[in-house]
């Protein structure tokens, strides 16, 4: 029989010293492996398992040193967070400073740049090492609101003893990742954090509708800058003949003349004038504009080159990427959560999978097909040569290389997909 969990609200409705009795009861029985009467939260459960896999001692963390202060401004300045720091100060700190919290915003590696907040908790987390420049990544520092919203890439609240890290246990924090829309990159975290008498359920929606407020402006001025784009290569393109689209660097068209326009081209990471053979459009002409890029389908189809290996990297836990080898160069780019997995599962499965098999890999259900088609989709306008469909598949000419982790556990840790569960088994 299933135990049943933990809920916030139960906690905060709680006295904080019998909450905090609680919370010990519950991590000392996942600790020793005993069941306990009432199960952690989904996601304190699942990074507990993480951090029982890796080892980590439940009473003392690991730190990394300070980042320099030279290291902490170059990376405020080259972060797409500091564009948004102001919507996320007007939205959180006055509320974290009278709430006796403070907010904090960490890179996707887990470092903080930024903290503001009440000076009695700034004064704590200058104690506890909760300054600018620090690691809070999960592997590092256990259980917590910065490094737990990156690997799971959910909004999650920690609360005391919900801490793998006995160390943390006299803090409560909830953190929200926030993703660039014009690149789909997890850029980073905005956490709240404070001592575990302010704990409060509704937290964590505050944190979490104020990052999509950060990324809500990051898309605005991502259409900004498509409309200065379109308005210098909309004359260019209406003295064109043939196929030609203009993007911006991360590949979204600003303008189309002689074909349907792409969602969005799919862009090696690093782009250079001249010939470029890229999946969805095969080899076409690339020219610079300002702002962006000019590209020029060749017509001749026939001669586009047909690739030969395609590496699936799936070794660094955070950053998934695809690599496509053809005889005029490579072409890498960085997956999705969602287009890993499936990719995943293609890779363990060369003979190829019905949309309901997918689903069940993705998912634990066959039944969702609509979602798995829809996604595949997406994924064959970045890579119609090397992807065929009925059943979906890698092309038989292509070689597969798929890179996992050394370490099995690491596989994909932010997933739940029955196919990467399996996987971490072997």
């Amino acid at each position: 029989m299933k135990n049943s969990s933990l809920d916030l609200a139960r906690l905060a409705a709680m006295d904080t010293s019998e909450a905090l009795r609680l919370l010990k009861g519950v991590r000392d029985a996942a600790l020793s492996g005993r069941r306990p009467s009432v199960g952690p939260r989904t996601d304190i459960d699942e990074s507990w398992q993480r951090m029982l896999q890796r080892g980590m001692d439940p009473d003392r963390d690991h730190r990394a040193g300070l980042l320099p202060l030279e290291e902490i401004e170059r990376r405020r300045n080259a972060s797409p967070l500091l564009e948004v720091l102001p919507v996320l100060r007007e939205g959180l700190v006055s509320i974290a400073d009278a709430a006796q919290h403070i907010m904090v915003v960490a890179d996707a590696e887990g470092r903080l740049l930024w903290r503001e907040g009440s000076s009695a908790v700034l004064r704590k987390g200058d104690a506890h090492g909760f300054v600018p420049g620090a690691a809070w990544s999960e592997e590092l520092v256990g259980t917590n609101g910065v490094g737990t919203a990156l690997v799971s890439r959910r909004p999650v609240q920690v609360h005391s003893a919900e801490h793998f890290v006995a160390t943390h246990h006299a803090w409560t924090c909830a953190g929200a990742p926030i993703t660039d829309p014009r690149d789909g990159r997890l850029i980073g975290v905005v956490d709240v954090s404070g001592p575990p008498s302010t704990m409060h359920p509704a937290t964590l929606a505050l944190v979490t509708s104020v990052t999509r407020l950060a990324e809500a402006e990051l898309r605005a001025r991502h259409h900004k800058t498509l409309d200065v784009l379109r308005s210098v290569a909309s004359p260019l393109l209406a003295r064109m003949t043939g196929r030609a689209l203009a993007v911006d660097a991360n590949g979204w068209p600003a303008a189309v003349t002689g074909m349907a326009p792409p969602c969005r081209l799919s862009l090696p990471k690093s782009v250079r004038a001249g010939r470029l053979w890229l999946p969805s459009l095969g080899m076409c002409t690339i020219e610079p504009l300002p702002g962006g890029w000019l590209v020029r389908p060749d017509e001749a189809h026939h001669n586009a080159p047909v690739p030969g290996r395609l590496v699936l990297d799936l070794s660094v836990p955070r950053r998934p990427s695809v690599t496509v080898t053809s005889g005029s160069g490579s072409w890498s780019h960085e997956l999705s959560p969602r287009h890993a997995e499936l990719l995943y599962a293609l890779a363990r499965n060369r003979d190829g999978r019905t949309a309901a098999q997918l689903a069940q890999d993705v998912f634990g259900d066959p039944t969702r097909t609509v979602t798995v088609r829809a996604e595949m989709s997406r994924l064959r306008r970045h890579l119609a040569q090397v992807l065929a469909h009925r059943p979906y598949r890698f092309t038989e000419e292509v070689e597969v290389d798929l890179v996992v982790p050394e370490r099995p556990a690491d596989l994909l840790p932010h997933s739940s997909a029955p196919a990467v569960r399996l996987g971490r088994e072997s």
